[in-house]
């Protein structure tokens, strides 16, 4: 991962799904858990936005917003979040400066060839902007309530 344990969040910029900039920095305040994922309305990547729309009740008790990032266009975001009635903020990156900051867009590899993508992960950041813990390489099952109980355990 490109970030450590303890380091600040980066001061970086995304598109919300409404077409708004939106500034990671501006998130700090509260703690956030940023996630990555690969496609919007993809088996894996469905079911893991809604596990964290399931337990978004739970992290906003905590005081936590939840961030799903990936290239889609913000109108694809929209009509993913509207199709599941996903309970999650949305963003997109379109040109990976996110995602390479974080680590997130690696070389991967199927059936033999190689090509760039989005390696599912999870970063959790307390309310003061630093790195409490990343979960490279995510399997979505369980993943939703690992991410919580880590977001109870910061106080």
């Amino acid at each position: 991962m490109a970030l450590s344990e303890g380091a600040m969040i980066p001061n970086v910029m995304l598109t919300a799904a409404d077409g708004t900039a939106l500034s990671l920095q501006g998130l700090v305040g509260a703690p956030l858990v940023l996630y990555f994922y690969p496609k919007d309305d993809t088996p894996g990547c469905t079911r893991e936005a809604q596990d964290f729309s399931a337990l978004a009740p739970d992290f906003a008790a905590l005081g936590a917003r939840i961030l799903g990032v990936s290239k889609d266009e913000p109108a694809k975001h929209q009509k993913f979040a509207a199709k599941y009635d996903l309970k999650v903020m949305l963003a997109t990156d379109a040109d990976g400066h996110v995602l390479e900051a974080f680590g997130a867009w690696v070389e991967k590899s199927m059936y033999g060839k190689k090509y760039l993508g989005i390696e599912r992960s999870t970063f959790l950041f307390g309310a003061d902007g630093r790195l409490v813990r990343a979960w490279p390489k995510v399997k979505v099952p369980g993943h939703a309530a690992d991410v919580l109980a880590a977001a109870r355990a910061l106080g």
